[in-house]
């Protein structure tokens, strides 16, 4: 019995910091569910869209925090966070339309250094949890993010290449945003068009990459389940 007092420890020290990590992975979801809704009603007017900036900043730095857990992505998280900062500051004091751009490039870095770090630890996991499981869905609103990160900056760098909505004039970016997430999930309301090819050719990616990373992931969660299913 005084043997097994160790062991009993340090499965409760496993199971304690496996679930203070799924509350996190549930942080950083929970917060882009809430800049994807709250993001039409705040995306118009200079003090709104200062709020709006704020409250992006929650799952940039939960998604930094995550992925400054694992080791080989630490300083390339930390440079790219740095760099989100001083940009959006930056186009913020100097609004000229190529830092309003080189912002979102630099912002569709960090979401596709996200997607690249999370999906990694995702695909290593031997059992799933639940912070595996709300880590894959932050996964696929990252992707929308990164594309429509790609969006808004093709946007203000080369307007015209994409075609909005003419009850969108003042929410350009929200209506970016639902262009993103509509085309991840393949359902193309049409009522945002891609004129330009490499525009076309992006949102094409990201359809397919939508539907691929349903496919792999339901294909990993499944395949990590079995061992639990087996030991019962």
């Amino acid at each position: 019995m005084v043997k097994a007092q160790p062991s009993s420890t340090a499965s409760l020290g496993v199971l304690m910091r496996h679930s203070s990590q799924a509350w996190r992975d549930l942080f950083l979801l929970l917060s882009l569910l809430l800049v994807i809704v709250i993001y039409p009603f705040l995306d118009r007017g200079e003090v709104r869209r200062l709020v709006l900036g704020g409250l992006m900043f929650a799952p940039l730095l939960l998604a930094t925090v995550r992925m400054a857990q694992i080791k080989v992505w630490v300083w390339p998280t930390v440079l790219l966070m740095g760099a989100v900062v001083i940009s959006t500051v930056v186009s913020t004091l100097f609004p000229v339309r190529t830092l309003i751009g080189l912002k979102w490039g630099i912002l569709a870095a960090f979401f596709g250094l996200s997607v690249i770090a999370l999906f990694s630890y995702l695909k290593n996991a031997r059992i799933i949890d639940d912070g595996h499981l709300y880590t894959a869905v932050s996964i696929y609103l990252l992707i929308g993010m990164l594309w429509f990160s790609l969006y808004s900056a093709i946007d203000v760098l080369s307007p015209g290449s994409i075609q909005h909505s003419t009850s969108a004039a003042a929410d350009r970016h929200a209506e970016l945003l639902f262009f993103s997430l509509v085309t991840l999930s393949t359902i193309g309301y049409g009522d945002v068009i891609p004129l330009d090819g490499e525009v076309r050719m992006l949102a094409a990616l990201e359809g397919i990459a939508g539907v691929l990373y349903i496919a792999i992931t339901v294909a990993l969660l499944v395949s990590a389940y079995r061992p639990r299913a087996d030991s019962g």
